[in-house]
């Protein structure tokens, strides 16, 4: 009976480990893969990320991913440029609150962590702001990154004016 218990143990143990392997699978973004040498499991994945209403702009997003963790280390980079046309219909259609709203989330462990990009406009600048986060607090802080798209020279330039 106890070598039963440990087979369903040393099961337990071997889907767990299955199922952190397959949260850092390559996901369907993935354009980059960076490995951090042979002595770790550690990777620099590198995704892209079109932004679903304002499709005239692209952000590449790096992150770590631990190959056989249970959670990726929550340090991300972000940056974003315009790929395409900015047009002023694009900018009728998003969020325009001091928060944004939310346009790419990715699981980065099987403990709720997830890192988020977020887009907010700053009317005042006539820039959109893309903002990579972690949803957990590691070491004391909330790891995040910024990238800016400014509208200057789109179509949507002055588009919007600010509320104030």
């Amino acid at each position: 009976m106890h070598n039963h218990r440990s087979i369903k143990r040393s099961g337990l143990i071997l889907l767990i480990v299955a199922s952190s392997i397959g949260l850092s699978a390559c996901s369907d973004n993935e354009v980059g893969d960076v490995s951090l040498g042979i002595f770790t499991t550690k990777d620099i994945k590198i995704d892209s990320l079109q932004d679903p209403l304002v499709t005239g702009v692209t952000c590449h997003i790096s992150s770590i991913e631990a190959n056989l963790d249970l959670a990726d280390p929550s340090d991300s980079s972000i940056a974003c440029r315009q790929t395409g046309p900015i047009t002023a219909d694009m900018l009728t259609k998003i969020d325009k609150s001091p928060s944004g709203e939310i346009v790419f989330k990715k699981s980065k462990s099987i403990f709720f962590k997830n890192m988020k990009v977020r887009r907010i406009l700053d009317a005042d600048s006539q820039t959109l702001m893309y903002i990579s986060y972690s949803t957990k607090e590691t070491s004391g802080s909330y790891k995040h990154s910024l990238s800016t798209v400014p509208l200057y020279g789109t179509e949507a330039y002055n588009v919007v004016q600010t509320t104030k």
